[in-house]
């Protein structure tokens, strides 16, 4: 299909370069004042996948200044051992952010790791402290990747209240954190999901597409209404013409006949969720600045804007 003569291709490459620009300002910044942020990468087993997420972190984290510490761990590590690791972090003023790279062996519970990391040093956002507080409209470490597509959505809509966005997914690292956040920016916004009835009808109602379903091409042009902004968290591995590719959770080439903006997959979401990992470990360094040594997010805590 030809694509509308107005339709913009959402450059996520170029948009995480200015943020990571951004973070290494303020990194410099910070440094002035004596503070090194510093970010510790947490690896359990050798998964060829998480191995390149975790090299790709620290680089990110190289290039804005920020210090990072990686902890290699084997993969029959017992969960206690894990445990006391993330307590030591805790305890360590000089780490501001920790992250766990999931996921982890199955003899370990991801979700008692996950708890275990100080909410003021969850640069993940998976904390259930830091879930409460963006479901309460507070401004805490929110997750990484939800965080980037509200700053690709700004880039290319520039005011989004009173806009419909619709977030195909319910996640809790993706869908559910998505809503809450448009839901912030004064949009009003619907949740499709496998229970949900006629998804394409309720997702042409949309200005706003979020897709992150995990379901290669999906959604196609049947499913937008002309002028829609679409961004594709969906990372999809499949097999075409002989070839290993990834695709998004949206047909692009179908999509870009109704869209008046979307993200390519690759190249769009995906490294804006580095992007704000270096951010949200920069917000940590500065919410640890206002807290007592050891202090959890009190109630009326606020950092600054993670858009």
């Amino acid at each position: 299909m030809s694509s509308q003569p107005s339709v913009k291709l959402i450059d996520g490459k170029a948009a995480s370069a200015r943020v990571l620009a951004e973070v290494r300002a303020e990194v410099q910044a910070l440094r002035g004042d004596g503070i090194q942020p510093a970010l510790a990468v947490v690896l359990v087993g050798s998964d060829p996948a998480s191995q390149v997420y975790v090299r790709n972190k620290v680089l990110r984290a190289e290039e804005t200044g920020i210090r990072s510490l990686e902890f290699k761990l084997p993969a029959d590590t017992a969960e206690a051992e894990l445990l006391a690791l993330i307590e030591r972090l805790n305890a360590d003023a000089e780490v501001n952010g920790i992250l766990v790279q999931l996921p982890l062996p199955a003899h370990i519970d991801e979700n008692r790791v996950l708890q275990a990391i100080a909410p003021l040093k969850d640069v993940d956002g998976f904390h259930s402290e830091n879930v409460g507080g963006l479901s309460q409209g507070r401004e805490v470490l929110t997750p990484c990747t939800p965080s980037g597509c509200m700053r690709l959505l700004r880039d290319a809509c520039g005011e989004l209240r009173g806009k419909h966005a619709v977030v195909i997914g319910r996640s809790n690292i993706v869908g559910k954190p998505m809503a809450a956040l448009l839901l912030q920016a004064d949009c009003t916004v619907t949740v499709l999901h496998s229970r949900s009835r006629d998804l394409p009808a309720l997702c042409r109602q949309a200005d706003i597409v979020v897709a992150a379903v995990g379901k290669p091409r999906l959604i196609d042009a049947s499913w937008l209404k002309p002028g829609a902004v679409v961004i594709d968290v969906g990372i999809n591995r499949i097999d075409e013409d002989g070839r290993s590719k990834l695709v998004g959770d949206v047909d692009f080439d179908s999509a870009l006949a109704q869209a008046s903006a979307i993200t390519p997959v690759p190249g769009g979401v995906g490294p804006m969720t580095i992007a704000y990992l270096m951010k949200n470990t920069l917000v940590a360094a500065r919410l640890q600045r206002q807290a007592p040594r050891g202090a959890r997010i009190p109630e009326d805590a606020a950092c600054p804007s993670l858009s």
